[in-house]
């Protein structure tokens, strides 16, 4: 941004704050699509991003007396639309049919808008929650996750029983998805870990 748009950025900021509509629409109209693009790219349907887009904004109008005007605004608008998607990811992975709409419309990008994180750095921190795991329980979501091995024939290999088995993997789910969540900046990441289609 050049300091010219920069100083007039900060002025519609302060204007914000006060409470102009119109500066607020100038902000609104620079930044939209942007958020939508971002939210998109993770929900891949597009009332889902135009919610995102929504809330984002009510949230900053509700909260514009917070802002600062010497800080990034849109380092501030992109932390709000990267918390906003994470709880409504939340909301669709506990929402069965809203869930497979989402994950089933297409492949999950690994960009965004904002910046991009190669896909070695997805798989250290995937292998971190993973390593996490107590040994046993890492066995078990590895034999099945890397091997595509059913409950059956782990419990079989590991003389334990498939209720073992079960409760082992709902635990490591629990804990990875535990980990991800304090590295909240990883949306792809945990969008992908969220719904297990080999999880029986």
């Amino acid at each position: 941004m050049s300091c010219k748009n920069e100083c007039n950025e900060k002025l519609l900021i302060q204007q914000l704050i006060i409470g102009n509509n119109k500066a607020f629409q100038k902000l609104f109209n620079t930044y939209r699509n942007d958020v939508y693009a971002y939210s998109k790219s993770m929900l891949k349907i597009n009332v889902l991003a135009e919610e995102i887009v929504q809330t984002v904004f009510l949230k900053i109008w509700q909260h514009r007396d917070r802002l600062n005007p010497e800080l990034s605004f849109k380092s501030y608008v992109f932390t709000i639309t990267r918390h906003q998607t994470f709880n409504l990811i939340s909301k669709v992975a506990n929402d069965k049919k809203l869930k497979e709409a989402v994950f089933y419309k297409s492949r999950i990008t690994q960009s965004s808008i904002e910046d991009k994180i190669c896909e070695a750095d997805y798989e250290i921190i995937k292998n971190k929650a993973i390593a996490q795991l107590p040994p046993k329980r890492r066995l078990i979501f590895e034999m099945s996750r890397n091997d595509g091995k059913s409950y059956e024939v782990i419990s079989k290999e590991l003389n334990i029983s498939i209720s073992t088995v079960k409760g082992q993997m709902s635990k490591a789910l629990t804990s990875i998805r535990a980990f991800l969540q304090s590295h909240g900046d990883i949306i792809t990441l945990l969008i992908n870990l969220l719904y297990y289609p080999w999880i029986e």
